[in-house]
């Protein structure tokens, strides 16, 4: 078994990139990705799930380059959780999925 997440959906925001001291690039994002069924009533529901994602290196270029809010892509990565202390001191927990390929779907 592996650790291994394929997401499709559109990017939610614009994504934030940051270049590191060493130069190399970093870019965090949204991905909303839906889901549809029929509730008790026979009615269609769409439910959203928004997913953090982290591109690292090359990836992090490539959507830097050509990812923009509203895109459609389809991104494989592995699913890593982490947790860090806030500026008031409030252990906070972060679900992420760390990206290793990116596909642009839509023009």
């Amino acid at each position: 078994m592996k650790n291994r997440v394929q997401l499709i959906g559109n990017v939610g925001g614009e994504p934030e990139i940051r270049t590191l001291e060493t130069g190399k690039k970093v870019a965090h994002l949204t991905i909303a990705t839906n889901d549809y069924y029929k509730n008790d009533k026979g009615e269609k529901v769409q439910q959203t799930e928004w997913h953090r994602v982290t591109a690292w290196g090359k990836v992090a270029e490539i959507i830097e380059k050509y990812v923009v809010k509203g895109k459609e892509i389809a991104v494989e990565g592995k699913l890593t959780h982490r947790s860090y202390d806030d500026k008031n001191g409030e252990k906070r927990y972060v679900t992420e999925v760390i990206v290793n390929d990116v596909l642009l779907l839509s023009k």
